[in-house]
């Protein structure tokens, strides 16, 4: 009977401390993670449902078995040191920062709890890891680019879009990283396509009036959009100008192109978000961010918006219409 009590006695004790959904979490504790987001709820929404779907599909239900802590700045830079200071005060058990500004503000704020980058560029060049193989510290994820030269395969399409155009202007914002180093590769693929770019910076919203004043007065024939968070959020207001200037646009991003925009080239940035929940699934179940190699994108996709062709008196290229990934009508 004493070995019989013993015996129930260790293996109550082994169910209770076996993990739950989470692995490594404590029964009955609910993980809790954090979201630290440059824009605004609003625009960053498929990114969230993308990432949403992700943690669904391994097993991980908002409100159900896991929380999360989502904080976003608003396409207000300035506030994200803040914002990743309260989620480090909140003591989440992992921070997912979508893009460089986000992942380096969280970086300043914490060496410990685990970080999850998903479109930060280059994170080798930024500090963020030191390594993509072996990242290191507290930070690892998915990078949302190969590189800085996409711009100029960008700028190519472009111009296959529109090819009687000699002067194309390159809208950018100087305060995100790795948006320098794409300029200059957009300005080696202009020598050999023979355009001449004209730089225009925007650091904000109220930039865009006095950028697309000056692209009407160097008389610019089409526009580059380099990646940044401050563009994403305000892709509709872009989208808008482009359409009131009868300026043929590309961008990096689909979403552009879902708000208007003429045609888009670069990193399936939804895919990366569904795949970020690996890593968090991962992390919550014990594995180290230093032991988890940063993954670049496996998905590129080229989206062209007939309508916005149409609107700006545009015949899109069968050549290219055929090697598009989707063609929105």
């Amino acid at each position: 009977m004493t070995t019989r009590r013993a015996f129930l006695g260790t293996l109550a004790g082994s169910l209770l401390a076996a993990p739950l959904g989470g692995g490594a979490q404590q029964p009955g504790r609910v993980p809790r993670i954090g979201w630290l987001g440059g824009p605004t709820r609003e625009s960053a929404q498929p990114f969230v449902r993308a990432f949403q779907q992700g943690l669904r599909d391994l097993g991980w239900v908002e409100g159900q078995n896991i929380a999360i802590e989502w904080r976003f700045a608003g396409g207000r830079a300035e506030r994200l040191p803040d914002l990743a200071a309260e989620l480090v005060r909140l003591r989440v058990d992992l921070i997912v920062v979508p893009s460089a500004p986000p992942a380096l503000a969280a970086k300043n704020a914490t060496k410990t709890i685990p970080l999850v980058t998903v479109g930060s560029g280059d994170p080798v060049g930024l500090g963020l890891v030191a390594s993509l193989a072996r990242p290191g510290g507290n930070i690892t994820g998915l990078t949302a680019t190969v590189g800085a030269e996409i711009a100029g395969k960008q700028l190519e399409l472009l111009k296959e879009t529109v090819p009687k155009v000699s002067r194309v202007a390159v809208l950018w914002n100087p305060a995100t990283p790795g948006n320098a180093l794409a300029l200059r590769e957009a300005e080696i693929a202009a020598q050999a396509l023979g355009v001449g770019l004209q730089p225009l910076e925007a650091r904000s919203l109220d930039d865009f009036d006095s950028a697309f004043a000056a692209m009407t007065r160097q008389r610019v024939g089409a526009l580059l959009v380099l990646a940044d968070v401050m563009f994403t959020t305000h892709r509709k207001e872009l989208a808008d100008l482009t359409a009131k200037r009868r300026l043929p646009a590309i961008y990096g991003q689909r979403q552009f192109v879902d708000d208007g925009g003429l045609i888009s080239y670069g990193a399936n940035i939804l895919d990366n978000f569904r795949r970020a929940a690996g890593y968090v699934d991962k992390i919550l179940k014990g594995a180290k961010p230093a032991d988890l190699p940063v993954e670049q994108p496996t998905k590129f996709e080229l989206v062209i918006n007939l309508k916005t062709a149409k609107a700006l008196g545009l015949t899109i290229p069968q050549s290219l219409l055929q090697r598009a990934d989707e063609v929105i009508q």
